[in-house]
């Protein structure tokens, strides 16, 4: 099931595998006009997606932005569960390219693709597999309270949330210019599905036993622990002390709330106030 919706949900179910599973989710809009972000929930594969627009403003079929189109697009793909997830994730970009080859964008034009960050976990009986590209993240917890990240990732925005801190958060012509160069990186530096062939070689994935695993959490970075600082690397151990504490909406309200008392971001660098989560808490 694709769940592209612009409101925030909260769902416990039972899913029918050979593991004892309960699962919760969140898709929110953040503070822009459109929420990009997209999610799957299957019988045993779960998956977040975080679209990104072209830098321009225009709008695609059905009124959507590129980022929208992307995400949907590559979560439909991986929601057919039918083949060893990076050969999903092989159809999943060349099902972008085409979505954009179809409303004639110039490809040459690598700033204006429309792309997406993916992170997806299948479970079966051999144990947990995963695939990760761009910033949507996967944290597995242990039953001796320990956490691991499967895809250790430098962060791509670091140098335009430093700018963008010592400009006193003011996106000027400097600003703009420096997210033009980072666009331009995608597969080049750092990975996202944008329908380039380079797109594949920058995707992670990987086997993982089960054993001992108490949860999968999966999110787009919507629902990152703002920071005051930026850094090269995030951590994630404040985010999941509060994930074990409180729980998927314990934690989102606790990061809503800290970006509400910042509403204009003059104390945490980020690009708006509220960006789009979706996530996903898999409980063993």
């Amino acid at each position: 099931m694709t769940i592209p919706l612009p409101v925030c949900i909260f769902i416990c179910m039972d899913i029918k595998t050979s593991y004892k599973i309960k699962t919760e989710h969140i898709i929110e809009k953040g503070s822009g006009q459109f929420n990009e972000d997209s999610l799957i929930l299957g019988d045993n594969i779960f998956g977040v997606f975080d679209g990104a627009s072209s830098l321009n403003t225009n709008l695609f079929e059905n009124g959507q932005t590129g980022g929208m189109i992307a995400a949907q697009t590559a979560s439909q793909e991986f929601s057919k569960n039918h083949f060893p997830l990076y050969q999903l994730g092989i159809r999943a970009n060349q099902a972008i390219q085409t979505k954009m080859i179809n409303q004639n964008l110039d490809m040459a034009q690598r700033h204006n693709l429309w792309s997406t960050s993916v992170a997806v976990i299948r479970i079966d009986d051999a144990g947990l597999e995963w695939f990760q590209t761009g910033d949507a993240q996967i944290l597995v917890f242990y039953d001796d309270g320990s956490f691991r990240v499967l895809a250790d990732r430098k962060d791509h925005d670091y140098e335009t949330l430093a700018m963008f801190k010592a400009k006193k958060f003011k996106f000027n012509a400097e600003i703009k210019n420096q997210i033009k160069k980072v666009r331009i990186q995608m597969n080049r530096s750092y990975g996202v599905l944008n329908g380039e062939p380079e797109a594949l070689d920058f995707t992670q994935k990987g086997v993982e036993p089960l054993e001992d695993v108490t949860s999968i959490l999966l999110f787009t970075d919507g629902l990152q622990l703002p920071s005051t600082t930026p850094t090269q690397k995030k951590s994630f151990n404040r985010l999941a002390q509060k994930f074990q504490k409180k729980g998927l909406m314990g934690l989102k309200n606790s990061i809503r709330k800290i970006e509400s008392q910042d509403p204009y971001t003059q104390r945490y660098p980020r690009f708006k106030c509220h960006d789009d989560i979706a996530a996903i808490a898999v409980h063993f």
